[in-house]
């Protein structure tokens, strides 16, 4: 059995699993940052239920999230070493510090703010969430300085048979992060609105009593749909010209074609869908127009689908590197047997898929169930009540 495909295949795998939840999270914490900012400059009393509801929502995915991170970091320790050895000193640097900085200060900005309803100050509270949206994004730009890094080894130099780094400062200028950083950012808002759009629209199908509640949901979520697509648009087309100075040669000989024009067709998919979304802000449109509710909830899949086309079209292209330029991926493979990469390929496919199942299963349980009523005192509700 030859281990290169095998490993490949899984890593593949859980680094699209986890670009999945990671997409959702850094959306929907920006929808709800937004919405608890409106609540706390004196908004309607919707507003802070709309902070609850989506920010259950945002939590149930962050949760589930963290755990397919971890599983994901276990391959370059299993089936990686070669990278580790070669590129560790470089490559390990941006992936420490959002682990230590980022992601553990996250955690902690989130916790304090879950259990912070109703206990603290308002603009306390407020500073917390946006405070988890910063670091959040903190974290995603330290995991793209490191994928951009084997896109494009900048900074570095080669001795001893090792990478070594020159200047950290060069990771933040790299030609393969300066397009692909804002491209990520624009598809993770574009997921979150088309996210809040599809979870409102199921509940104007239903019936939904709760009118103004959803009406106002619908507008973040329009909104942020539009001008996410607006941007994965621009920013997908202007990596075009950065490809150009790092990898020439990729679009043409990469194996990226297919999945490419199905990515950029999706994008005009989407960007289509967010502009007939916003016929729903007409203020009477929003409950009668029950096509564009259809279309509405079968489009949350979509910016999911184009996150994975565009992954594949990122990570093929760079093949037969693993390191371009640098360290070929037949040379990273750990120096094990192929069944034991296989063993482990199947273990976390079926983790992955566990995982993948719960988090849809949650959310689903929880966004059909619909905000709390309103006669109830919000203030006394923990944030993951009912899940």
């Amino acid at each position: 059995m030859n281990a290169l495909p095998v490993a490949r295949l899984q890593f593949a795998t859980t680094t699209s699993f986890h670009f999945l939840f990671v997409l959702l999270t850094l959306g929907l914490v920006t929808l709800v940052a937004v919405m608890q900012t409106r609540s706390a400059l004196g908004g309607k009393p919707e507003l802070e239920r709309m902070t609850r509801f989506w920010g259950r929502l945002y939590v149930i995915n962050y949760a589930l999230g963290i755990v397919t991170g971890i599983v994901m970091e276990f391959q370059f320790g299993l089936t990686w070493t070669g990278l580790s050895a070669f590129a560790g000193d470089v490559f390990g640097a941006p992936l420490a510090i959002e682990t230590l900085v980022a992601f553990f200060l996250e955690s902690t900005f989130l916790g304090l703010w879950i259990f912070g309803f109703g206990r603290m100050n308002k603009w306390l509270h407020l500073a917390l969430i946006w405070l988890v949206t910063l670091t959040a994004y903190a974290s995603a730009l330290f995991i793209m300085l490191a994928n951009s890094f084997l896109q494009n080894p900048v900074g570095s130099h080669l001795e001893g048979g090792t990478l070594h780094l020159d200047d950290f400062g060069a990771l933040f200028t790299n030609p393969a992060l300066v397009a692909s950083l804002p491209h990520v950012v624009s598809a993770a808002i574009l997921t979150g609105g088309f996210f809040v759009v599809g979870v409102s629209a199921y509940h104007f199908l239903k019936r939904t009593t709760e009118i103004e509640f959803f009406r106002r949901s619908m507008r973040i979520g329009v909104v942020a749909a539009l001008l996410g697509a607006i941007l994965v648009v621009n920013q997908g087309f202007a990596q075009f010209g950065e490809l150009a100075m790092y990898q020439p040669d990729k679009l043409k000989d990469g194996g990226v074609g297919l999945p490419l024009g199905m990515m950029i067709g999706l994008g005009f998919v989407m960007l289509l869908c967010a502009l007939l979304g916003c016929v729903l802000l007409v203020r009477n449109w929003v409950t009668k127009a029950r096509f564009l509710h259809y279309l509405m909830v079968a489009a949350i899949p979509l910016p999911f689908a184009a996150a994975i086309l565009g992954w594949l079209v990122r990570e093929i292209g760079r093949q037969p590197w693993l390191v371009w330029g640098k360290l070929r991926t037949a040379d990273a493979i750990a120096d094990v047997p192929a069944g034991q990469i296989l063993f482990s390929f199947i273990a976390f496919s079926l983790l992955f898929a566990a995982l993948g199942v719960a988090d849809w299963v949650l959310l689903a349980r929880v966004a059909k169930r619909g905000p709390e009523p309103a006669e109830r005192d919000v203030a006394e509700l923990p944030v993951l009540s009912g899940v």
